[in-house]
């Protein structure tokens, strides 16, 4: 028998604009760029091919579901040098769990950490409105309701915490926050992160920190939910954060990435791999752990990115009110009609991008906050993406 909860997954965000745009014909003598993507363009690093190629004799057996004690060595040692955390705040052994990516983890949690009731009631599973669709999915996984809470730029795209009612706090089961934000790039500070960690603790949900992007930045380093944890002394119960290669070393095909927190559901998540969930091969587990132990690619993908954000800054700047994001690799645009700009830049230009309805849905007062905002993937290298923008303003603009 199906699961009713799964029937509303054709609003993904990738089918709904493939109902919107499928019957448009692009212009033909355009090659297609997709910004609508967020799948880094830039080459992996050598050090990946060559870690996988070393270990080709290891395929041959099966992963142990946590990993090995150098993977998680190095998670742990990378997310003390990211994060300034003391050398004694992470126990690789209980704190860290790797995982195929993280929009697996971030929907299995949904039915591994919510509750059948939560204080009597139905649970709810809380998230920034637009939103990575996979939160919504999570929600649908564990019978929750899904709640979607607007990010609009008043609070810097976040949720507003005080307007969160005592009633949905108490059977509240998961908080999804990310942050740096996608698709807008805002970074969460360090009030608000404590306030959100508070709220978890009083009235005992899970923070499901989705920390992607935390590597890709203009200036400063993001804070991130652990070291929110630390720098206030506190210990991890309730909170977890996520990362992944994806977009750190522009390795997404490598389905790599770890969770680390709260040991309590670090041990739980073992559980489940253990019964039904995917290790990760060792040759590849051998490959993530050379990609977390090394920094220079990062570095490296920064300037990618800041030179696409300089572009666009250059190109779209006389004709749009740009704000370049301090982190992340995606422009939201406001176009006044996300959809409508989205159809026309398909058509007249052969540029696929993402209208910012298809991230969020109608709230309350029956608005869409994503409506008049077009999100725009930066990853291509910088020839390409001046090609694309040029492309898009002659466009928009003749």
């Amino acid at each position: 028998m199906l699961n009713p909860n799964l029937s509303t997954l054709n609003q993904y965000t990738f089918a709904r604009l493939g109902q919107i745009l499928d019957d448009i014909a692009p212009i033909s003598n355009y090659e297609p760029i997709l910004f609508s993507l967020g799948e880094p363009q830039k080459p992996t690093p050598k050090i990946l091919s060559k870690t996988i190629a070393e270990n080709d004799h290891l395929w041959n057996r099966y992963p142990p579901p946590n990993g090995d004690k150098d993977f998680r060595a190095a998670a742990v040692s990378w997310l003390n040098r990211r994060y300034k955390l003391p050398t004694d705040f992470l126990d690789a052994d209980v704190n860290i769990m790797p995982v195929p990516g993280t929009r697996e983890p971030l929907y299995q949690i949904g039915f591994i950490c919510v509750p059948p009731e939560k204080n009597g009631q139905r649970p709810a599973v809380l998230m920034p409105n637009p939103f990575y669709h996979v939160y919504q999915g999570a929600a649908m996984a564990g019978g929750a309701e899904a709640v979607y809470l607007p990010a609009e730029p008043e609070n810097n795209f976040f949720p507003c915490l005080e307007d969160l009612s005592m009633d949905l706090l108490q059977r509240t089961a998961i908080f999804f926050l990310c942050s740096p934000a996608n698709p807008q790039g805002t970074v969460a500070d360090k009030i608000y992160l404590k306030k959100l960690i508070e709220l978890a603790r009083e009235y005992d949900f899970i923070v499901a920190f989705d920390e992607c992007y935390c590597e890709i930045y203009r200036d400063d380093p993001p804070l991130g939910g652990l070291q929110v944890c630390s720098e206030l002394g506190l210990d991890l119960a309730n909170v977890l954060s996520f990362n992944s290669l994806s977009k750190r070393s522009s390795a997404p095909g490598l389905r790599s990435g770890f969770i680390a927190g709260d040991p309590k559901i670090i041990r739980r998540y073992g559980q489940f791999v253990t019964f039904g969930g995917a290790p990760i091969p060792l040759p590849i587990l051998h490959a993530s752990t050379a990609l977390w132990s090394d920094d220079s690619h990062v570095a490296e993908n920064r300037n990618y990115y800041n030179r696409n954000f300089e572009i666009a800054a250059q190109i779209l700047g006389p004709h749009l009110d740009i704000n370049i994001p301090p982190a992340g690799f995606f422009l939201w645009l406001d176009v006044g009609d996300g959809e409508a700009v989205a159809k026309k830049l398909w058509e007249k230009a052969a540029i696929k991008t993402v209208p910012g309805e298809l991230m969020g849905r109608d709230g309350v007062n029956g608005k869409n906050p994503g409506k008049p905002y077009l999100r725009i993937a930066l990853v291509y290298e910088p020839k390409v993406t001046e090609l694309g923008l040029t492309r898009m303003v002659k466009t928009l603009f003749g």
